[in-house]
């Protein structure tokens, strides 16, 4: 497996990028491939995944981890293959697509290229629940020291990394500031954390 790349934007099209590394140039399919394009005087490091097919053999980058990690975890879901996750992951952003399966949300999930009804209810039900390695490590601590907050958080990890998921999923840090003395009054799970701010914020 190769898990990333890091070289030189050589190309641009519709569907790829090539990035030459020490004079080889890896064609790699990418959501959007022309944002690239900005990038073309740096080198770059792309994360990939390689699909192997009887018939096939490509390489999907993504500009962070998470993309990746988002786009296996679509792989997993009956009906939908490298084409199909790669187009969920053009037409949205990564946290809202979380989001969606998270909340059941059939209606934002069809508006991808390729999903219909079936399709979603599929997605939500391979998937939902089931992100937990995903969420957490996407984006950087909610609260950074020196910040002010409304309760303190130290010494409560599961606390934390609920916090955490909650942005991934969406919610600002004002919506979440307004329910975390609710939160901190429990001692549960991340998970259980994360389940009990969503009915809290959904009221």
């Amino acid at each position: 497996m190769i898990d990333f790349i890091k070289g030189y934007v050589n190309y641009v099209s519709p569907e790829f990028v090539v990035v030459e590394v020490m004079g080889i140039g890896y064609q790699i399919h990418t959501p959007n491939p022309f944002i690239y394009s900005v990038d073309s005087d740096k080198e770059i490091t792309v994360y990939t995944y390689q699909h192997v097919r009887e018939d096939i053999l490509a390489l999907y980058g993504f500009k962070t981890r998470e993309d990746k990690n988002l786009f296996m975890k679509l792989l997993n879901v009956t009906g939908i293959g490298p084409k199909g996750a790669l187009a969920i992951l053009a037409s949205g952003q990564p946290a809202q697509v979380v989001h969606a399966i998270e909340n059941e949300d059939e209606k934002f999930l069809v508006k991808f290229p390729g999903v219909g009804k079936k399709t979603a209810r599929q997605i939500i039900l391979d998937l939902k629940g089931k992100l937990n390695d995903f969420v957490p490590s996407a984006f950087p601590d909610l609260f950074q020291p020196g910040e002010e907050t409304s309760v303190s958080l130290k010494g409560n990890t599961e606390l934390e990394e609920a916090m955490e998921a909650l942005q991934v999923l969406g919610y600002g840090e004002r919506e979440i500031k307004k329910i975390l003395p609710a939160l901190q009054k429990e001692d549960l799970s991340t998970d259980q954390y994360v389940k009990r701010a969503l009915q809290l914020l959904l009221k």
